[in-house]
């Protein structure tokens, strides 16, 4: 699967180079590419970093002079930055919260919210795990709740094993953290505070890894990049069991882990150009860039209802 997506994402590289070579008035593109200069500063999410990140990428193949900063402090981190005027755009696995609102309000800053792709938020064990293959919601919340009494895999299922979960999850910085307690424990940022935390997906990944009776948690395109040494578990919400996938998430059978992700550009920030050129660029690329970094992209019309957005503040 990963394989075939960075076919995909190195195809359509290829075709920006051309198109920035070859393509419409001769020199016409590198002018445009060369004309423009500055930087984008980005924060954020770490589940939207890898569409962040190829996104940068293919942007500054076509205008070299143009510095595009991505980074992955989580989305609450990114929020924080964000309403504290050091970035230009933060990335999000959740909605701004009312509180995040007030405090870009007071700082004077507005901004526009862009649905950028859909995540089916994963639930990963070992490989060699023979036993595991699916959990309730209500398993998972047994798992993970505040004051948890489960600390081995046969207080889950009596037919288990008697060995012991060691967990793995997300910060609380992190949009996962907040998307995954308010789902599966009915309140964000209710959580056991006993695993191993980090805001970088790939730690979570090498210690489930290296673990043969670890349980954690992650963004989709995480999984999907780490299949070989990663075993998904189905989740049961209730109409049976169903892993995440590709058409589980885009058809909404993978309930109720899949989730939106989003991008939220600073109003003052699209007035300069470097800003709104890389803006429009991701927008009208992202219908091939997500897929390619592993997550369901929006449909056509809805890419075109956030360019749209765009064109409400920029003027056109």
């Amino acid at each position: 699967m990963i394989s075939r997506s960075l076919t995909r994402l190195a195809t359509f590289s290829c075709a920006l180079l051309i198109a920035a070579c070859g393509g419409g008035e001769p020199g016409a593109d590198a002018a445009s590419g060369e004309a423009l200069a500055g930087e984008v500063l980005i924060d954020g999410s770490s589940t939207v970093f890898p569409i962040a990140e190829a996104i940068a990428e293919e942007f500054q193949i076509n205008h070299p002079r143009v510095r595009v900063s991505v980074g992955f402090s989580g989305s609450g981190g990114g929020f924080e930055r964000f309403c504290n005027d050091e970035l230009d755009l933060t990335n999000a696995s959740r909605p701004i919260r009312d509180s995040e609102v007030e405090a870009c309000a007071d700082a004077g800053i507005e901004f526009t919210e862009l649905p950028v792709a859909w995540d089916g938020l994963s639930v990963i064990a070992n490989p060699e795990n023979d036993f595991l293959q699916c959990l309730t919601i209500d398993d998972l919340s047994r798992i993970w709740e505040p004051n948890s009494q489960v600390t081995t895999w046969r207080d889950v299922q009596s037919e288990w094993p008697e060995e012991e979960i060691d967990l793995y999850g997300p910060g609380t910085d992190s949009g996962t953290f907040d998307y995954f307690t308010e789902t599966v424990n009915g309140e964000s940022g209710a959580s056991r505070p006993d695993y191993q935390a980090s805001e970088d997906d790939n730690i979570l990944v090498q210690g489930v890894a290296g673990d043969r009776y670890a349980l954690g948690y992650l963004g989709y395109a995480y999984y999907l990049e780490n299949s070989d040494k990663l075993k998904i578990v189905a989740v049961d919400g209730g109409n049976g069991c169903v892993a995440p996938s590709d058409a589980t998430i885009a058809d909404g059978s993978y309930a109720p882990l899949s989730r939106p992700l989003f991008i939220y550009v600073k109003h003052a920030a699209l007035a300069r150009p470097e800003v709104k050129a890389y803006m429009e660029f991701l927008v009208e690329n992202a219908q091939d860039v997500v897929p390619a970094t592993g997550y369901h992209a929006l449909t056509p019309a809805e890419y075109a209802e956030d360019m749209a957005k765009l064109a409400a503040v920029t003027g056109g």
